[in-house]
C-alpha cells in the first residue's frame, strides 16, 4: 500500500524501488557516488550522495529506464537528507535539487544522450528539503530524512527516466519508489467491476452485471460503469446500474431467486409476488405462472392477470325476419370466463334443397351478406343481416368468445337458429291484352326450393305523375286492371307471399326481342312503366328505362342512432391489420400516425390513423366517426379515400389513404418556387374537380383551406378534414346551412354571407377555393398577411380583394376575384371552375399573361379616386373619396410629419392603397 493512500481499497503497482535493491543500482552518474548506507530503519541501503557546496557546476544522476505499463499518471517518492548551507559557509551551497524526466520508447540512452541539460530532460519540480541536517547540531544524534511525493503526467511513451540535478547541495538520496495507482476490483448496485487503472476525469471503467443481474430496459446498450479515481479510488455509484432479472429479486447483499409458487414478471427492484389466481409455478426463479389446466392467458393480458377461461354458449336467440332482412337476438352466456371482454360471432350457412324439397348440404354464406353494427366482435347482444336470397333456408350460429377464446383448444361455445327467407321475386311480368281503359297482365311465378307455397301476389300500380298507389291482390299469375285512364302512363309493381312473408320488389326491368319485361337484381327499387291505348292506337308497348340517380350526401346527424350511420358507411377492420409505426401530428380528438394496413388477401399499403385519446365522452366519440360516416360515402380520387374504421377496440381509430406530401400550405412553403405555373394550375384542377362532386351531392365543405388539401408523391390534390360539413337540403329554392350552435369560422377563407349570417352554401365554398388559389399561386402565403380577423371583416365590408401574388396569370386573379363576388349567386359554380382550368391547361399561352401587365381590379367599383393636388387639404381629399372617418389619423402633422418629401411620399402610398381598397387603417 502506498503510504500516502489512507483507505484501506486503494492498490498501487510499484514499478522501481531502490530501497529493496542489494547489490549496486548501475545508475548513469554525473558525478554522483554511490555507497552503502543505512535507513532510519538502520536497513542497509544503496545510495547515492553529491556534496559540492563550494561549486556551481551541474551535477547530474540518471536511473535506468522504467517502463511504465499501463499507467498515464506515474508517481515519484523520493527520500533524502540534506545538509543546511549555513554550516557549511560555502558561497555556492543550496538546499534544493532539480527532479527531470525523459520519455521514450525503448531503453536508448547513453553516457552522453540525452544531454545533460533542460530540454531534452523536462522538469519535474524543485525539491527543498523540510528538515535540514547541521554539522554542529546534528554530529552524532538523530539523522531525519526527507519524504516527497511528485505526480508525472500525462505519459505516453513506453517508458521513462528520472534525472536528479544538483548545483551546490550537499545532500543524499536515500532511496527512489516509482508506482501507480489503481482501483481494486469492486462489486456495487449488482455490478462488477475489475482493477482498474486511472486514465482520465472522464474516462469510465467498463463493468458487467452480476449473475441473474441484467441491464434494465431501454439502456441494453450502456453497460454500467463508474469512474476510477487518480487516487485508486472509485468515485460515486455505478451510472446504468443493474437490476435483478424477471424471477429474481434483492437479497442481502445479491440476487436470489424467486420460490416455488412465486414470480417476478420484470426486471428492477420489486420483490416477488404469490402466483394469480388459476396459475402456479414449482420452478424457482419463475418470470410468470402458467395457467392450470382449462384456463388460459390473452396475449394481452399482463402476466400478473388471473387465467380465465372461454365463456358457455349464448342463451336463447330469436329470429325475426322482414322481407330480406333477418333480426337476431339473444341473451347473455350464464359463465362469462371470469372476464369482462365477451363478445359475440355470428356465423351464416346457407341450405339448399333436394328434389323432393328437403333441405340438402349447408355452405358458408357469400360476401353478399350484410351484417349490422359488425359480424365479429359484436358487444352489443343483436344484430341485423341484410342481403339475404328470397325463399332460401339460413343457419346462423352464434358464437361466445372472449380474450382466451384464440388461445383455447376447443371450439367457441354457439347456439343456433334455422331461418327461411321470403320468396323471390316473379319473372317475365307482360301484358297479355290491353283496351282503352284496362290492361291484362301476366308473369312468371316464382321457384320455391321448399315445401313453402305462394299464398297469394300484392301488385300495385300508379299513374306515373300521380305517385298514388292502388293495391290488388290474386292468387292467380295474372290480373285484369280497369278503371285506367285513356292515354296515361302507368308504374306497376308485383310481388309474392308466402308463409315467410311478401317477396322483394327491387327489380330493374328491361324490355328483350320478345316484348317481354325481364327482371333482374339491382341496389335501387325501380319500376317499368305501360301506356294505357287511346282511341286508334295500335296494340304496342311503351318502355321507359329507369337510370340509377346521382348519389345524395346523407347527414349521419340525422340519424336516430349515430352509430348506426358508422356502420352504414365505414367499413370495420379488425384492430390486428394494423401496425402504427410512428406519430405525425396531433388532431382535436387525438394524435395523427402513419402506419400500415394489411388485409388477408390484399397488398399491404400505408395508411393515416387518426386516433381517439382517451377519456372520451359519448358525444366525442360521435363527434369523432361522424367524420368517417361522412368520408364513406365519397368514392373520387380527388376527394380523400377512406379505408374504414375501428370501434371494437381500443383506441378507437380512422384509417385514411396516406398522403406523402402531407397538407398542401405547408408542402408549398417548403417547396417555394419549385413547381411550373402548368403543374399549379394542375393541383387547382383536381381540387376544383373534388368540390364539384361534392357540390353534386349537395355537400358543403365550409372549412376549405390549403391546410386541408392532401398531396401525395404524385402531386394530386384531395380534399379532406369534413369536421365542420353539414348537410345541404335539395328541397328548398336556396339551399343553405344555417348554423345555431355558434362556434369558430375560418375567418380568412369564408364568405362574408357566413362570417354574418351562418349562411353556408357551395358558393360560400367558391369563395373559399378563391383563397385557396391566391395560397396556392403564392406558394402557401397566409391570406390578408398579419391582419387581425376584425380588420379583415372590415376590409372585405369596403370591397378590398386580396392582389395578385407576385408573377400570378391575369386569368387566375381574375377567377380569384370572381369567386370573391359579394353577391353569392354571381360567383362561379365548381362545374364552370373546371371548365375554366382546363380551357388555360389546353392553352399554356394565356397563362403568361401576367396580372402586371392587365388591370385585375375586381369589377365591383372601378372608380378611381380625385388626385391630392385637386384638393386642398387631406381631410377634403379624404371626404371626397368618401374615408373622412380616417381625417385624425391621416392629419400628418399633428403626428408629427413636417416634412414635405414624407408628407407626399406617405399620402401616396393611402392614394394608392384606395385604389386597391384597402382602408387607411390598414397602415397601422
Amino acid at each position: 500500500l502506498s503510504p500516502v493512500c489512507l483507505s484501506p481499497v486503494c492498490l498501487s503497482e510499484v514499478l522501481m524501488n531502490t530501497k529493496l535493491e542489494t547489490s549496486d543500482l548501475r545508475w548513469t552518474t554525473y558525478p554522483w557516488e554511490e555507497v552503502s548506507g543505512l535507513d532510519d530503519e538502520s536497513n542497509s541501503v544503496r545510495t547515492y550522495e553529491i556534496c559540492s557546496p563550494n561549486s556551481a557546476t551541474a551535477y547530474w544522476l540518471r536511473t535506468r529506464w522504467i517502463p511504465r505499463r499501463a499507467a498515464t499518471t506515474l508517481y515519484v517518492e523520493i527520500r533524502f537528507t540534506m545538509m543546511e548551507c549555513s554550516g557549511l559557509n560555502q558561497r555556492h551551497c543550496k538546499e534544493t535539487f532539480n527532479l527531470y524526466h525523459y520519455q521514450s520508447d525503448a531503453d536508448e540512452a547513453t553516457p552522453t544522450h540525452p544531454a545533460w541539460m533542460e530540454n531534452p530532460y523536462t522538469k519535474v519540480a524543485t525539491v527543498a528539503a523540510d528538515h535540514l541536517l547541521s554539522v554542529s547540531r546534528d554530529r552524532g544524534g538523530e539523522r531525519r530524512s526527507n519524504v516527497k511525493l511528485l505526480r508525472l503526467e500525462p505519459l505516453r511513451g513506453a517508458g521513462l527516466y528520472l534525472a536528479f540535478h544538483s548545483q551546490g547541495a550537499c545532500m543524499a538520496l536515500l532511496s527512489v519508489r516509482v508506482f501507480y495507482r489503481k482501483c481494486p476490483p469492486l462489486r456495487r448496485a449488482f455490478a462488477s467491476f475489475p482493477e482498474t487503472i486511472p486514465h482520465s476525469l472522464v474516462e469510465q471503467a467498463q463493468g458487467v452485471c452480476v449473475e441473474n443481474a441484467v441491464t434494465p430496459p431501454g439502456e441494453q446498450s450502456r453497460p454500467p460503469s463508474m469512474l476510477c479515481g487518480e487516487d485508486g479510488q472509485w468515485v460515486g455509484q455505478p451510472t446504468s446500474s443493474c437490476a435483478c432479472r424477471p424471477g429474481y429479486e434483492a437479497g442481502e447483499t445479491d440476487v436470489r431467486s424467486c420460490p416455488s409458487g412465486q414470480f417476478k414478471a420484470g426486471s428492477g427492484p420489486g420483490g416477488c409476488s404469490p402466483c394469480p389466481a388459476y396459475s402456479n409455478t414449482q420452478i424457482p426463479g419463475s418470470a410468470y405462472c402458467p395457467c392450470r389446466p382449462g384456463y388460459h392467458r390473452a396475449d394481452s393480458d399482463p402476466p400478473h392477470a388471473a387465467c380465465t377461461r372461454p365463456p358457455s354458449a349464448p342463451r336463447s336467440i330469436v329470429s325475426q325476419i322482414n322481407d330480406t332482412m333477418v333480426t337476431l337476438e339473444w341473451s347473455e352466456p350464464l359463465d362469462r370466463g371470469g372476464r369482462g371482454d365477451l363478445t359475440y360471432r355470428v356465423l351464416c350457412s346457407s341450405c339448399g334443397t333436394s328434389t323432393k324439397g328437403l333441405v340438402g348440404s349447408c355452405s358458408p354464406c357469400d360476401d353478399s351478406i350484410v351484417y349490422r353494427p359488425v359480424q365479429r366482435g359484436l358487444t352489443q347482444r343483436r344484430v341485423v343481416v341484410r342481403g339475404l336470397r328470397p325463399h332460401t333456408r339460413y343457419t346462423f350460429t352464434v358464437q361466445s368468445l372472449n380474450g382466451v377464446s384464440a388461445v383455447s383448444q376447443s371450439e367457441p361455445a354457439s347456439d343456433r337458429v334455422n331461418v327461411t327467407t321470403i320468396p323471390p321475386p316473379v319473372s317475365s311480368l307482360r301484358r297479355a291484352a290491353a283496351s282503352e281503359t284496362s290492361l291484362t297482365l301476366e308473369w312468371t311465378p316464382p321457384l320455391l326450393q321448399n315445401q313453402y307455397q305462394v299464398l297469394d301476389y300484392q301488385l300495385r300500380y300508379s299513374p306515373k305523375e300521380a305517385g298514388q298507389w292502388q293495391y290488388v291482390s290474386t292468387r292467380s299469375s295474372s290480373l285484369v286492371l280497369t278503371g285506367l285512364q285513356r292515354a296515361s302512363r302507368y308504374q306497376v309493381q308485383v310481388r309474392a307471399r308466402s308463409q315467410a312473408g311478401y317477396g322483394s320488389r327491387r327489380a330493374a326491368e328491361m324490355r328483350d326481342k320478345s316484348g317481354h319485361y325481364q327482371m333482374g337484381q339491382s341496389e335501387y327499387s325501380s319500376i317499368f312503366h305501360i301506356v294505357s291505348l287511346s282511341d286508334g292506337d295500335d296494340v304496342t308497348d311503351d318502355v321507359t328505362v329507369v337510370s340509377v340517380a346521382m348519389k345524395v350526401y346523407i347527414d349521419p346527424f340525422t340519424y336516430e342512432d349515430p352509430n348506426e350511420a358508422v356502420r352504414e358507411f365505414a367499413k370495420e377492420i379488425d384492430a390486428s391489420f394494423v401496425k402504427i409505426e410512428e406519430v405525425i401530428g396531433a388532431g382535436e380528438f387525438g394524435e395523427v400516425c402513419r402506419g400500415r394496413l394489411r388485409i388477408p388477401g390484399r397488398k399491404e399499403n400505408y395508411v393515416a390513423i387518426k386516433t381517439l385519446k382517451g377519456g372520451y365522452t359519448e358525444k366525442q366519440r360521435r363527434d369523432f366517426l361522424s367524420e368517417a360516416s361522412i368520408m364513406g360515402q365519397f368514392q373520387h380520387p380527388n376527394i380523400i379515400h377512406l379505408e374504414g374504421v375501428i370501434t371494437t377496440s381500443c383506441p378507437v381509430m380512422i384509417l385514411t389513404e396516406f398522403m406523402e406530401n402531407g397538407a398542401l400550405d405547408s408542402f408549398l412553403r417548403m417547396n417555394d418556387g419549385q413547381f411550373t405555373t402548368i403543374q399549379l394550375v394542375g393541383m387547382l384542377r383536381g381540387i376544383a374537380a373534388g368540390m364539384k362532386y361534392l357540390s353534386d351531392m349537395s355537400f358543403v365543405h365550409r372549412d376549405l383551406a390549403a391546410r386541408n388539401i392532401l398531396v401525395n408523391s404524385n402531386l394530386v390534390c384531395k380534399v379532406s378534414d369534413f369536421g365542420l360539413s353539414r348537410f345541404l337540403t335539395e328541397n328548398s329554392s336556396d339551399p343553405t346551412y344555417t348554423s345555431s350552435l355558434g362556434g369558430k369560422i375560418p375567418i380568412r377563407w369564408t364568405a362574408p354571407e357566413a362570417i354574418a349570417y351562418r349562411k353556408f352554401t357551395s358558393a360560400s365554398d367558391a369563395w373559399s377555393y378563391g383563397i385557396v388559389m391566391w395560397e396556392v399561386m403564392s406558394y402557401g402565403e397566409r391570406p390578408y398577411w398579419d391582419m387581425s380577423n376584425q380588420d379583415v371583416i372590415n376590409a372585405i365590408e369596403q370591397d378590398y380583394r386580396l392582389p395578385p401574388p407576385p408573377e400570378c396569370p391575369a386569368s387566375l386573379h381574375a377567377l380569384m376575384l370572381d369567386c370573391w363576388q359579394k353577391e353569392r349567386a354571381n360567383r362561379p359554380r365548381f362545374c364552370d371552375v373546371v371548365a375554366a382550368l382546363d380551357r388555360l391547361i389546353r392553352n399554356p399561352a394565356s397563362l403568361k399573361v401576367t396580372s402586371g401587365s392587365v388591370s385585375s381590379q375586381p369589377l365591383l367599383d372601378q372608380r378611381i379616386p380625385p388626385p391630392l393636388s385637386s384638393c386642398g387639404s387631406v381631410s377634403e381629399w379624404l371626404r371626397a373619396i368618401k374615408m373622412e372617418r380616417y381625417e385624425q389619423i391621416c392629419d400628418l402633422l399633428r403626428v408629427g410629419v413636417t416634412l414635405a418629401g414624407h408628407q407626399k411620399k406617405i399620402l401616396s402610398s393611402i392614394q394608392t392603397l384606395r385604389i386597391h381598397k384597402t382602408p387607411p387603417t390598414l397602415l397601422y
